[in-house]
């Protein structure tokens, strides 16, 4: 049998589109991946979804050392329990004791750009950072920190929520409760619905992205919008603009509070590359509080793409073993 220090780790990534796992070495290497549909509105079929995914990576392979799963959702301090899921259905739920019970192996649950965060210190983009920062951008806005070698989770476990900054007063509604969030400005959700207000609004100036959707304002996506954007679409471009624009500001204002070395930049949006992100540097330079007369974070893309979650999640795991 193989050493422990040498076995493999299962990491888990839950979305909510999917979940997908992996089996990771100790280098992170991903050996073999697996992944079933996310029944986001039950709480037990997505539990049945995370065993299906474990036991379809275990089939046939050798021991491991635990398995790591990174959910989408607020946990608490010890990660036992996913206290609001604004994307999934858990609210207040058990999470660690219900997966213990079925998987039977060492657990660590959290949540996922925490888990990404990890990887990106551990193996990506951040390695080697005393203060990196994760802003994971997709449907929303989330986030990880990881101080002196270790994931910061804060003091009720809920640190790294960048996304439910408030940025503009009385703004748009979040999933959240509140108005005016961070990600309601600079996520792929946002990318889409700036530009169905203004295909509504300014048809003839969105002909192209209408063209996408033979017409229909209202099926316009963020992914729409970036794929435009990629061929050279001038409101396209405009609009991932306007959204690297925001997200500067956001990391402007992270700063302010943290001061960290680098700040991560990962989830689909990311895709974009320096369609987002040179506009947010830049913005970053005209916002940073105390400009010209102190150093700013480095903003740079995640280099583990769409598996940092769960290379991260078998990695956390791993600690804990």
């Amino acid at each position: 049998m193989s050493e422990p220090a040498t076995l493999p780790a299962i990491g888990v990534d839950i979305g909510g589109t999917k979940v997908l796992g992996g089996l990771v070495t100790p280098d992170g290497r991903i050996l073999q991946t697996a992944r079933r549909a996310t029944p986001g509105a039950s709480v037990s079929q997505t539990e049945d979804a995370i065993a299906g995914v474990v036991a379809d990576l275990l089939a046939g392979n050798e021991p491991v050392v635990g398995v790591g799963v990174g959910a989408a959702g607020w946990f608490d301090r010890t990660g036992d329990t996913v206290l609001f899921s604004p994307h999934l259905a858990w609210r207040n739920a058990t999470l660690r004791k219900d997966l213990a019970a079925r998987l039977q192996l060492p657990l660590w649950v959290g949540n996922d750009a925490d888990a990404a965060a990890w990887a990106e210190y551990r193996y990506g983009a951040a390695r080697g950072a005393d203060l990196a920062l994760m802003i994971t951008l997709g449907t929303g806005i989330g986030g990880g920190m990881v101080l002196d070698g270790r994931l910061r989770r804060g003091s009720h476990g809920v640190a790294g929520e960048w996304g439910h900054m408030r940025v503009v007063p009385d703004g748009r509604l979040c999933a959240c409760g509140n108005r005016g969030c961070w990600e309601q400005y600079a996520s792929g959700t946002a990318l889409g619905q700036t530009a169905r207000e203004v295909a509504t609004s300014s048809p003839a100036a969105a002909a192209q992205l209408l063209e996408r959707v033979d017409g229909d304002a209202t099926r316009l996506t963020g992914e729409d919008v970036a794929a435009a954007a990629a061929d050279g679409d001038a409101l396209a471009l405009e609009l991932v603009t306007e959204v690297g624009t925001w997200l500067g500001q956001g990391i402007a204002d992270l700063a302010a509070a943290l001061d960290p070395e680098v700040v991560v930049i990962g989830g689909g949006v990311s895709k974009l590359g320096e369609l987002v992100l040179a506009p947010a540097r830049e913005r970053l330079e005209r916002a940073l509080p105390g400009r010209g007369f102190r150093p700013g974070p480095r903003i740079v893309a995640a280099e583990l793409g769409p598996h940092a979650g769960l290379v991260g999640a078998a990695d956390l795991v791993r600690q804990d073993a």
